[in-house]
C-alpha cells in the first residue's frame, strides 16, 4: 500500500487495501470517520449550486441552474432519470445520496471572485451546504475552489477553462469535468492549418483575467508550432462592452487572423463589432480574413446570431451528438425546459452526478473519501466517450469537439456543427506540462 497516499488523504480510498491480491474495499460511513465539515445528520443533504445569475455569463448561468434542478430531480428519483441510465457506473438508486433526499441553495457570482466567494461561504456557513459547484468564470472558479479547500468540502467546478484551475491553482478538494485551453488549442490548431494553411499572420484579443491568459498562450503556443506567426496580442477588460476600439488596430496591422478569446457576452459583442468593421469581407496577404472563436458555446452563437456562420472553435460538449448518454440527456432537459442544454448545462449536471456517485461508491460523504472516489475514475456514458479523473490534478480527460457556426440552421437551437470529434490521446498532456506548472495538489482538508 502507498502510505504517503493515505497520509496526504486522511482516509483510505475504496479498494486500497488488498489480501493475497485481491481488492478489498473500504466502506467509509459517518461512524467510522472523523467528523467533517458540514456532516449530514438528518434525512437530507445541502449541495451549494453557485452561479452567475447576472453579469456577463448570466445566460450560462441560468441554463446551469435548470441543469442542477434537473440533476437533482434524477438523484432523488423523480423524472426519467437521464443519464444516470446510461452512467457506466450504476452507484445511484434513485433515492438520494446515501438515502438522504438532496436539497439545495443556489448564488449569484456576479461573475466577481469576491462575491463568488462571499456567496459559497454562506452557503457552507449559514446553510451547510457538503459540496459546492457552479460558476462560468476561471476567476471565480479559482477563487470559490481556495475557499472550499480552506473549508473543507468538494468543490465540483461548472465553466472554467483556464489551464490554472488544474494548473498552478489546483486544490485537492477541487475538481474539474470541462475542458482546459490547452486542449482547445491542441484540438483546434490541426484544423485551422487544414482550413487555412500554415503561413497565417494572427491578432488576439483577450479577455484580461486568468482565462483569457491561458487561452491566448494555449492557442498562440499551437498555432505557431504550425507555422502561424503572431502579430499582436491586447488584453480587454471583463467588463467591456463595445470593442470598437480595439478592433480598429486590427485593419493596419498585416494581420489575416482574429483570434477572440472571450467568452459570453464579451465575444458576442466583440465579434458583432468585428463584423460591422467588415473585416470578414476583407483579403489581407492575399488571403480572405479569418476570424477564430477558441471556446464556443451554443448560448454564445444564439447571441452573435448571423455573424458565427462560418467561425470555428472548440466546445466541451453539443446536444446534437448521438451517443447514448448525450441523446438521454437531451430528452430528459428538453421534456423540462422545451429547448435543448447548452454544454454549461451538461458539465453542471455531470459534476453532480459525479459527485453524488463518488459519495455512492465511498460510502460517505467525507470530502476527503469522496476526493479519493473521483481520483483516477474512469468512466463512460456521460457524453464525450470514456472519460478519465486524473488523480494527480483532478483533470477530466476526454473527446474535445471543433465546432463552426453552421450556415444554414434549421432553428434558433441549430446553430453550431461538429466539424471534428478530437480524441483524448490528443489532447492529453504530462503533469509536468510548463502551462500547468508552479502549483501543488496539496492534502484533502475534510475540515471540521
Amino acid at each position: 500500500m502507498d502510505k504517503s497516499n493515505l497520509s496526504r488523504r486522511g482516509v483510505l480510498k475504496s479498494g486500497a487495501l488488498t489480501s493475497a491480491g485481491l481488492a478489498v474495499p473500504t466502506i467509509f460511513t459517518a461512524q467510522s470517520a472523523a467528523a467533517f465539515t458540514n456532516e449530514p445528520t438528518g434525512g437530507s443533504v445541502t449541495l451549494g449550486f453557485n452561479v452567475p445569475q447576472t453579469g456577463p455569463y448570466a445566460d450560462e448561468g441560468a441554463d446551469e441552474l435548470r441543469a442542477y434542478q434537473l440533476a437533482v430531480e434524477h438523484i432523488n428519483g423523480s423524472g426519467d432519470g437521464g443519464m444516470m441510465n446510461t452512467f457506466s457506473s450504476k452507484a445511484l438508486q434513485g433515492n438520494g445520496i446515501l438515502g438522504k433526499e438532496v436539497k439545495y441553495v443556489t448564488g449569484d457570482t456576479q461573475t466577481k471572485s469576491d462575491a463568488a466567494r462571499a456567496s459559497a461561504k454562506s452557503m457552507i456557513e449559514k446553510d451547510g451546504a457538503v459540496m459546492i459547484t457552479g460558476g462560468s468564470s476561471s476567476g471565480v472558479a479559482i477563487a470559490v475552489q481556495g475557499l472550499c479547500q480552506e473549508a473543507g468540502v468538494i468543490f465540483m467546478a461548472g465553466l472554467t477553462h483556464s489551464n490554472d484551475t488544474t494548473g498552478k491553482d489546483k486544490k485537492a478538494n477541487g475538481f474539474r469535468h470541462f475542458f482546459n485551453a490547452y486542449m482547445s488549442g491542441a484540438a483546434l490548431a490541426p484544423v485551422l492549418k487544414s482550413l487555412y494553411g500554415d503561413d497565417r499572420r494572427a491578432y488576439h484579443l483577450t479577455a484580461d483575467y486568468t482565462w483569457g491568459w491561458t487561452q491566448e498562450e494555449s492557442i498562440k503556443a499551437a498555432t505557431e508550432a504550425l507555422g502561424w506567426e503572431t502579430v499582436n496580442t491586447v488584453k480587454t477588460p471583463l467588463a467591456a462592452t463595445d470593442f470598437s476600439s480595439y478592433i480598429a488596430p486590427v485593419l493596419n496591422s498585416g494581420a489575416d487572423v482574429l483570434v477572440l478569446n472571450h467568452y459570453g457576452g464579451n465575444m458576442v459583442n466583440s465579434l458583432t463589432n468585428a463584423v460591422q468593421f467588415g473585416l470578414r469581407e476583407k483579403q489581407v496577404n492575399g488571403k480572405n480574413f479569418e476570424i477564430v472563436v477558441p471556446l464556443y458555446s451554443r448560448l454564445m452563437a444564439k447571441g452573435a446570431g448571423e455573424n458565427v456562420k462560418g467561425i470555428h472553435g472548440s466546445t466541451n460538449w453539443h446536444w446534437s451528438l448521438q451517443d447514448e448518454g448525450s441523446q438521454a440527456f437531451v430528452r430528459s432537459f428538453g421534456t423540462k425546459y422545451g429547448f435543448p442544454p447548452s454544454q454549461a448545462a451538461h458539465t453542471v449536471y455531470c459534476q453532480t452526478l459525479l459527485y453524488a456517485d463518488a459519495v455512492e461508491r465511498a460510502g460517505s460523504f467525507n470530502p476527503c473519501a469522496v476526493a479519493g472516489a473521483l481520483e483516477g475514475f474512469e468512466f463512460d456514458g456521460l457524453g464525450n466517450g470514456k472519460t478519465l479523473y486524473r488523480a494527480d490534478d483532478h483533470q477530466c480527460f476526454k473527446d474535445v469537439l471543433v465546432v463552426r457556426g453552421k450556415e444554414n440552421p434549421t432553428s434558433e437551437f441549430d446553430l453550431l456543427e461538429v466539424v471534428e470529434v478530437t480524441p483524448a490521446a490528443q489532447v492529453t498532456y504530462g503533469v509536468d506540462h510548463p502551462m500547468f506548472a508552479g502549483g501543488a495538489l496539496g492534502s484533502c482538508n475534510p475540515g471540521a
